[in-house]
This record gives structure tokens, C-alpha cells and sequence, in this order.
């Protein structure tokens, strides 16, 4: 199989140390404690979200919701109500304020067992077959800003199907790389088994997998542990998107050689320009991640027809984290849109354009390979 890019160049001293610390100061930023899962009346005009969580992080307590950093020997679960505030803004976690009128709150929060979660979730919408979204966040996440965030493209999208929260047990801090690499590799069985419980639901329809970041590392490995497994049943139901992959290119090309061509094709979001991913090459010896590559290098796209999946370069939405690293999330406002396109379900390389409302093939589309029946 075609290498996917060139490998990342290796950031000077006194630039290498600019960036770095602009990581560190951008996870710096104030972010929500456990506090912020207090149940609060729900604000008039608000709107609520329901969020499902599956998670081996353990419990503060046997009865609390609050989730830490603790690796957990099994799957917990949870269910939370978020108000979404009147003041919110596409692709943004209002979180400023002590009233729930003006920042996410959470307003309705129960413990489930394994069956309740799973008859809770087959039985949203009061659907005879439903489909479900899978989310699974990445490096530096505390348990409230995966749930916030969730809620957030929940909200900005209008998609009105089951949500599901798969959070690991990331330590939440910017020195913590190589501590979550090893919680994201604790947690491949974990969610392996989420994904084997929901396709065995026959409530539950299509599986919609999508990850950010590290959390595409997890995605990846426990895809491939499906099929050397031979579940080949569960892989089939399950739609995957990975959002700035913060994946070695060549370790990448390998999961995928096991995984196999999905239908309809793996979506990967990508920009050249992501900074956090150009740091994380850094960090690893300047390997390329798959997250940051170029669509415009011909090896690129020759790759991708090989492998038939789907690159969709995001370098022209917004960025709120300074770093090009948080476009996915933008995405929510126009996914009514990008789900029209019949592009969108075929094997290539595509861009979205500056407003990103519209999905346009590269030149070479008549070379784009049809996905696998």
C-alpha cells in the first residue's frame, strides 16, 4: 500500500519551544471540574440534550456520577440531561456565569446498570429500529468537557437519534501524552464491548462511530481487534468518521491493511495546518499523523484510493482553539447539508469550502473508487 505523506519536519529549537508552550497555555484554559454536573432546574428556553454515557472511568463513588481519572475493571454507566442555553453559539461550550441561563448545565442525571443502558438507548425516540451516535473524545479530556462537547454537536447538528459518550480515562493534562496513550490502549476492550452490546440490540439500526483526535488511535484499534476477532457483524453495522487522527501515518496504513474497506467508506477530517497534530509529530520522532495530512500531495490521494477511504480536508473552517485542532465540531451547524451530498458516499479525496456548506471533488474525482457492497 502507498505511504500516506511525507514525514513532518522536525520543529527548530526556539519555534519547537513556541509551539509547545502554546499547547500548554491553550490547556490552560479554564475548563468545568465535577461541580459542573450538579443537577440544576432546567432554564426556561433552553434546550435539552440527552446524553448516554459508557465509560471505564471509575466512579468518585459506588452512587455518584462523578467520573475520574481511575482506570475502572469494567463499563459504567450513565445518563445526563444537558440545557443548552439561549445564548449558545454554533460550535462553542458556554460554560462563563453561575446561572443556568446563560451556560451548559445539566438538569436530569441517572446511574444505569449495563441492561438499562442498553433498553434505555433501544428504546429512545420510541423508534421501532433506531440508529445510534458513538463519540470518543481525545488527549486531554476531563469527563465534563467530553459530555459538555457531545452535547454541544448534539445541539449545533439537530440530530435527534440516540447519543452515546465513550469516555476514557484521559488524565486531563497537557504533560499527560504518553499517560493517555496507555489509558486509550487500557480502554480497547472496553469499547469493543460497548460496540458488540449495541449491534446485538435488534432495536439498534446503523452504529455511527466518530472520534477526535487520540481517540481516533482507539477507534482504529479496536476496529482491527473486531476483526481479528472475526465480528465481522458488528464491524458491518458501524459507520466510522475521525477527526484529526492523531495517528502515526505508517502504524495507520497497517490497522487499516487488518480492518478492511468499510461501507459506506472510513471519513477522515483533515488539515495540514493543525498545529496540536504538528507538535504531536514533533513529540513522536516527526512522523507524519494521518490528522494532518496534505490532499494535495499526489501520494496522498493514490493512497486513499487504495485503501478506499474517505480524506475530507476541513483546513477552511474555523478554529476556536487557535491551533486548527477543534474544527470537527464546526461541522454540527452544516451536517443536514453534508449528509445530501452523494459524494459523500463514495471512496476520495474532497474539500469543503470557505463557508463550508459545500463539498466539492478534487479534479482527479473520475478516479474515485466506488465503496465496497
Amino acid at each position: 500500500m502507498a505511504r500516506f505523506g511525507r514525514q513532518a519536519r522536525s520543529i527548530p529549537g526556539p519555534a519547537g519551544s513556541a509551539l509547545l508552550l502554546a499547547i500548554l497555555l491553550a490547556g490552560c484554559a479554564s475548563r468545568p471540574g465535577p461541580e459542573a454536573l450538579a443537577t440544576v432546574e432546567a432554564p426556561t428556553g433552553a434546550k435539552l440534550v440527552k446524553i448516554f454515557v459508557a465509560t471505564n472511568r471509575a466512579r468518585e463513588t459506588p452512587d455518584s456520577n462523578i467520573f475520574t481519572v481511575r482506570k475502572a475493571q469494567m463499563l459504567n454507566f450513565a445518563e445526563f440531561t444537558v440545557a443548552i442555553p439561549e445564548n449558545h453559539r454554533n460550535g462553542r461550550i458556554e460554560l462563563a456565569g453561575t446561572s443556568a441561563q446563560t451556560r451548559f448545565a445539566v438538569v436530569e442525571q441517572h446511574s444505569l446498570t449495563g441492561a438499562s443502558f442498553i433498553d434505555r438507548v433501544g428504546r429512545f425516540g420510541g423508534r421501532k429500529r433506531q440508529d445510534v451516535t458513538v463519540f470518543v473524545h481525545g488527549f486531554n479530556n476531563n469527563f465534563q468537557e467530553s459530555l459538555f462537547r457531545l452535547a454541544q454537536v448534539t445541539a449545533d447538528s439537530g440530530i435527534d437519534t440516540a447519543q452515546i459518550l465513550f469516555s476514557w480515562p484521559s488524565h486531563a493534562r497537557v504533560t499527560g501524552y504518553v499517560a493517555d496513550k496507555e489509558s486509550v490502549t487500557y480502554s480497547r476492550d472496553y469499547l469493543a464491548a460497548l460496540l458488540t452490546g449495541l449491534a446485538g440490540d435488534p432495536r439498534i439500526g446503523r452504529i455511527r462511530l466518530a472520534a477526535h483526535s487520540m481517540g481516533s488511535w482507539l477507534v482504529a484499534e479496536t476496529l482491527r481487534e473486531l476483526r481479528l476477532a472475526g465480528k465481522n457483524a458488528v464491524i458491518r453495522r458501524t459507520e466510522v468518521v475521525l477527526a484529526a487522527p492523531d495517528i502515526d501515518v505508517e502504524v495507520f496504513v497497517q490497522q487499516l491493511k487488518v480492518i478492511g474497506p468499510l461501507s459506506p467508506p472510513m471519513k477522515i477530517l483533515v488539515a495540514k495546518d493543525d498545529r496540536a497534530l504538528e507538535v504531536s509529530g514533533f513529540l513522536a520522532s516527526s512522523i507524519r499523523r494521518v490528522g494532518a495530512l496534505d490532499v494535495e500531495d499526489s501520494r496522498v490521494k493514490e493512497a486513499v484510493l487504495r485503501a478506499r477511504v474517505q480524506v475530507i480536508d476541513i483546513s477552511e473552517l474555523s478554529s476556536a482553539d487557535g491551533l486548527g485542532h477543534d474544527r470537527f465540531v464546526y461541522l454540527a451547524g452544516i451536517y443536514p447539508n453534508l449528509t445530501r451530498h452523494p459524494p459523500l458516499a463514495r471512496a476520495g479525496v474532497f474539500l469543503l469550502d470557505t463557508a463550508g456548506a459545500l463539498v466539492t471533488a478534487p479534479a482527479h474525482a473520475d478516479l474515485v473508487l466506488a465503496g465496497p457492497d
